[in-house]
């Protein structure tokens, strides 16, 4: 899987959005902890919790890209739609965290979020790590349009494993920044956070790019398979 790093990067830089969306989760993990270790062994546990469910998502948008593809590749090829697909939701999502489309520039992360910490703060800040682990299955549920992007992508993919494997790194990239914030080190500059957002939109924006140009070469050449957009030039006459 040639896009792996930019899967592992989209996640790491993007972890400054969930800070934003779900850093007080992660705060509230740590509350009561009797010391570093402790507050880690929680943080791993929620953000494991959290991985997991967005690998099983990635398991069943890869399943039901292959199950398109199937009923559909007769006609067209659709695993290369797919990919045009996600590369428009990711680029999409890029330009508008880069505050360049129309009302992108709105304040305050929405109320749907919100309204889960109500539900989620027993399961946060009870002693046991099972309850830990399970708030983080539940706060993969939570609506996020970064989500939403990646699992277009993996439905791309048409494969199980892939599309389980585009999911969990994405996820393990949400990890170190997530665990350090609930860990204790949540303070971070408000300059630091709006050059990590804007890295994060750059990185996401540049995966749509690429899935984009994955998406045109199928139809040039058959299936995307794992193909570099940038090693896919032929000469003009090949035989």
């Amino acid at each position: 899987m040639i896009e792996a790093p930019l899967l592992i990067m989209g996640g790491l830089l993007g972890s400054a959005h969930c800070v934003g969306m779900c850093g007080g989760f992660a705060l509230t993990v740590g509350i009561g902890t009797r010391g570093l270790s402790e507050n880690l062994r929680r943080q791993l546990l929620y953000s494991l919790g959290r991985v997991g469910t967005y690998a099983f998502f990635g398991l069943g948008a890869g399943s039901a890209g292959f199950w398109l593809q199937r009923r559909a590749g007769l006609l067209v090829n659709f695993q290369a739609v797919l990919c045009i697909a996600a590369g428009l939701v990711l680029g999409w999502q890029g330009l508008r965290a880069l505050g360049w489309l129309p009302g992108s520039r709105r304040r305050g992360a929405g109320p749907s979020v919100c309204l889960a910490g109500s539900f989620l703060g027993p399961f946060l800040a009870a002693p046991r790590g099972f309850h830990v682990f399970l708030a983080g299955i539940i706060n993969g549920f939570l609506p996020c349009g970064l989500v939403y992007g990646y699992l277009a992508l993996a439905s791309s993919t048409a494969s199980l494993v892939q599309g389980l494997a585009t999911m969990a790194l994405f996820g393990l990239g949400t990890v170190p920044i997530m665990v350090l914030t609930g860990a204790g080190a949540s303070l971070w500059k408000p300059s630091l956070r709006r050059q990590l957002l804007r890295s994060a939109a750059w990185c996401v924006l540049f995966t749509g790019l690429f899935s984009i140009g994955r998406g045109v070469l199928a139809f040039q050449h058959g299936s995307p398979g794992g193909a570099c957009p940038a090693c896919a030039v032929k000469s003009p006459r090949t035989p």
